[in-house]
């Protein structure tokens, strides 16, 4: 089960359930795949709604193995969501969210 105090949300993908938390290491990673650029910055893009299938892809990736999901972002580019486009996208919002919304922020 998810603990939203660290930051977790709980998703399925490909009919399974599981747990996504942007850790610091998925956090670095994450900057690494944007060539370096700060979390400032790459949190600045995705406000401006500048989120596409391959930011989903890394995004929802590097929170699966943060969480401890030996998976590649190749895996999570075959796994379907419900809700297609909408349903990746939620699930993106919403882990943002848990990583980067003030304690007690709803």
């Amino acid at each position: 089960m998810a603990n939203p105090h660290r930051g977790e949300i709980e998703a399925e993908l490909a009919g399974q359930r599981y747990t996504l938390c942007l850790t610091l290491g998925a956090l670095a990673e994450i900057e690494h795949a944007y060539g370096g650029e700060d979390l400032i910055a790459i949190a600045e893009r995705f406000e401006r709604g500048k989120i596409g299938a391959r930011d989903a892809i890394r995004l929802i990736g590097a929170g699966l193995r943060g969480a401890g999901h030996p998976v590649s972002d190749e895996d999570v580019a075959a796994m379907a969501v419900t809700g297609g486009a909408a349903g990746y996208l939620d699930i993106v919002i919403r882990l943002l969210k848990a990583t980067f919304a003030a304690p007690g922020a709803g």
